[in-house]
């Protein structure tokens, strides 16, 4: 997928930031980050930034209703390239 090429091309200590704003979006950014935070075996390749996902305050949703289903989440790339 592009976001598994996209922490590919990251550099150590690069860091990735996705917004999503559908849920089905969310859960597959979800499980990436997850996959590459945790890898069974190997050393992992991120490390998440945000344990849970950032979302827009509530004056932002009144001045932005589409920004209500907004979610940010962040890794940050560790070891070698």
């Amino acid at each position: 997928s592009a976001l598994h090429s996209a922490v590919e091309m990251l550099r150590p200590a690069g860091r990735i930031v996705v917004i999503s704003y559908h849920s089905l979006e969310d859960r597959i950014v979800k499980a990436v980050f997850k996959s590459e935070s945790s890898s069974a075996g190997t050393r992992p390749r991120l490390m998440l930034i945000t344990k849970r996902p950032l979302t827009p305050a509530e004056d932002e949703i009144h001045g932005n209703p589409r920004a209500r289903s907004a979610k940010l989440r962040c890794a940050e790339r560790v070891g070698e390239p």
